[in-house]
């Protein structure tokens, strides 16, 4: 990533404003599918009704198309001037009126689709898909950045549970766990743009943290979410799980030990990053393990 206060000279990209590949990719197509494969296993795993889990996958797909959409439709200019290549609507692949039209259909889809898996369920599915874009609308620039995260992944688990018969209410661990995997991934994925993000004035927790404060911050979340999957759900933790926590314990202390030296070497930097990756990966594997007592 360039950190120079001199922008990179950028050859103008031809204007395709109807692109239907550009705006596939404007959505941020990797979380959208990462994050709609992960609740719809938690809703297939959680309870019987095949019908409710394509309403569970479309509410998500659909909320997480409108989210990622309104991201790049609204930061166009921004990431314009910062000369990022991965953002369509900045490099004009595609429009950002087309992108905003796009946003607002998804939004409007997902609405009546949570609404379809229940009222209960609908209401805290949306109430996540509102923090989100409350997130990318104001909420990125300020100390709370870190909240429409927390919110919108605490209430996916909700969505699942609130669907089966009888509207039952999550158990407390499943959503701790899930506002903590959230957080995990704000600052993984604001990360490698804090130095840009200041240049261009936007504050959140993780660019006032700075990056190397935010590197050490990382693993602690997932590391968090572990030990509240393990232990929290009610009987004595397995073999495996205690296995599991040994393991993300280690993986932690040791990214923490290497991200608090002074001149962290690259490639153990890069190393530490990975582990909270799998400790997170372990993490959804542990919920999902779990998802038949999540309610």
């Amino acid at each position: 990533m360039d950190t120079t206060d001199r922008p990179a000279a950028r050859v103008p990209a031809p204007r395709l404003p109807h692109s239907p590949a550009g705006l596939a990719l404007a959505c941020h197509p990797g979380p959208v599918a990462a994050v709609t494969a992960l609740v719809t296993a938690l809703a297939v795993s959680s309870g019987p009704g095949g019908g409710r889990w394509a309403l569970i996958a479309a509410a998500v797909l659909t909320g997480q198309l409108s989210v990622g959409w309104c991201n790049d439709a609204f930061d166009a200019r921004r990431d314009a001037a910062a000369g990022r290549p991965g953002k369509p609507v900045a490099r004009g692949a595609v429009s950002r009126g087309a992108a905003w039209s796009a946003a607002f259909t998804a939004l409007v889809s997902c609405v009546g689709l949570s609404l379809a898996c229940g009222a209960s369920a609908g209401t805290a599915h949306l109430a996540g898909v509102a923090a989100a874009w409350a997130y990318n609308l104001k909420l990125k620039e300020t100390v709370l950045s870190w909240l429409p995260y927390a919110v919108g992944f605490g209430s996916l688990p909700c969505l699942v549970t609130l669907s089966l018969p009888g509207s039952p209410w999550p158990a407390w661990w499943a959503v701790a766990a899930g506002a903590l995997l959230g957080v995990a991934a704000h600052l993984g994925d604001v990360l490698p743009d804090i130095e840009a993000d200041l240049r261009a004035g936007i504050r959140g927790l993780p660019q006032r943290l700075g990056p190397a404060r935010t590197r050490l911050l990382l693993p602690l979340p997932p590391a968090a979410a572990t030990a509240v999957l393990v232990l929290a759900p009610p009987g004595a933790p397995g073999g495996t799980g205690a296995v599991v926590l040994t393991g993300v314990a280690l993986l932690t202390v040791v990214a923490t030990v290497v991200h608090s030296g002074r001149r962290p070497v690259r490639t153990w930097r890069k190393a530490a990053l990975a582990g909270t990756v799998v400790v997170a990966s372990a993490d959804v594997t542990l919920l999902l393990a779990r998802s038949t007592e999540i309610t």
